[in-house]
């Protein structure tokens, strides 16, 4: 029984990450059972074991950016303990995750993922404010440790981070990636870094690479 719920649960996996990949390619309005069944070779039929229907592979996919944003979020706090370099690679894996998802900004900032859905928007507005909640925990250490100013309200802080890739994201996605997010992520950082630090000086951190996303621009940034 046991064994069973797996297969269920890479399955169901399999295919909102089919979902992801043909909204990329296609859209919501190019999303159907059939195009979702053959990017993973099964027959339609099959899928309806897993889902009722395109609404619920769509809240599957939802789910997926989910668990990479907050893992995102886990991995940098294994990288290091620095507060400052935890949010710089933390904007670097959202530029990854970017470049490997392009239906992220579709599914977002899509009026149509939310027409009818008032609960769906409810998801994804909590995912955004746990996500938030997390960076303010960082900010939060940052400013125990002197790495950034105590007199900033860690919330609003974590906000302004935000700002730094959603809009830049939202032109991309526009522009049909012509416009450069990652050129913007790498002047904007610097600004935002001097605008937060504290008076602790940061240690070196030589050991610390920032992959470099293909295709959406250049990186990485100090």
């Amino acid at each position: 029984m046991g064994t069973k719920k797996v297969q269920t649960q890479i399955r169901r996996d399999q295919i909102a990450q089919a979902v992801l990949r043909l909204i990329s390619r296609h859209g919501l309005k190019g999303l159907n059972m059939a195009r979702v069944a053959a990017e993973i070779g099964l027959v339609p039929s099959a899928l309806y074991r897993h889902f009722r229907g395109k609404e619920e592979m769509v809240d599957a996919a939802l789910d997926v950016i989910r668990l990479r944003l907050l893992g995102n979020v886990d991995a940098v706090c294994q990288e290091t303990e620095n507060a400052l370099e935890r949010l710089r690679l933390l904007l670097g894996r959202h530029l990854e995750m970017i470049r490997d998802n392009q239906a992220i900004p579709r599914i977002i900032f899509s009026e149509e993922v939310y027409a009818g859905h008032s609960d769906r928007k409810i998801k994804v507005y909590h995912l955004v404010k746990t996500f938030l909640s997390q960076v303010e925990a960082i900010v939060r250490m940052g400013q125990k440790t002197g790495q950034i100013r105590k007199n900033f309200e860690p919330k609003m802080v974590s906000v302004l981070f935000l700002g730094l890739f959603q809009p830049a994201a939202v032109l991309w996605y526009l522009s049909d990636g012509r416009y450069d997010v990652s050129r913007h992520i790498h002047r904007a950082w610097p600004i935002f870094k001097e605008a937060i630090k504290g008076e602790q000086p940061l240690p070196t951190q030589k050991n610390i690479v920032v992959k470099k996303p293909q295709g959406i621009g250049r990186g990485p940034w100090t």
